[in-house]
């Protein structure tokens, strides 16, 4: 089971590019019900309010909290060519936003895309290297690539008995 993606942003008023803390807004209902669904697991709720939130977003920053959103509720739902349709729309507006490098980085490991993930992880870790969703899909991509062999051996071998 794919862990749930940690790059979900809830906020729906605050100017989050510079604050990398989440908030909880309520100047788009949809929008901050669809980020609670999202981070309740409940992907296609959060999916279907960050839609309708998308509609109404009251601007730029709004846009960009839903798309990215939607990149990750998509890529929690394992539509990766949909969730790389909304984490290329929020680059293109904004490739700044460290969440959608990292919601490709995940896309890319759990196709085992490794080359690319490489390259969305240096993108998100220059931007925000000490988030922690950042560690964690740098941490899977460490795990998919060089896997740790076990150190020690257990010989579980009776002996023999004279």
């Amino acid at each position: 089971m794919r862990p749930l993606l940690l790059t979900i942003l809830l906020l729906a008023s605050a100017g989050w590019a510079d604050d990398p803390r989440f908030v909880i807004g309520s100047r788009n209902p949809d929008l901050s019900e669809g980020a609670r669904a999202l981070l309740g697991g409940r992907n296609e709720d959060g999916i279907r309010l960050t839609l309708k939130g998308l509609e109404a977003a009251n601007g730029r920053k709004e846009e960009e909290i839903a798309l990215s959103n939607l990149c990750a509720g998509y890529t929690n739902m394992g539509e990766y060519d949909t969730a790389l349709k909304y984490c290329d729309l929020v680059l293109q507006r904004n490739d700044r936003t460290w969440q959608a490098y990292n919601s490709k980085a995940l896309i890319y490991i759990y196709t085992k895309q490794y080359d690319k993930a490489e390259q969305e992880l240096l993108k998100g870790e220059a931007i925000n290297p000490d988030a922690r969703s950042m560690k964690i899909a740098r941490a899977l991509y460490l795990d998919a690539t060089n896997p740790v062999e076990p150190a020690v051996e257990v010989d579980d071998r009776k002996p023999d008995n004279p």
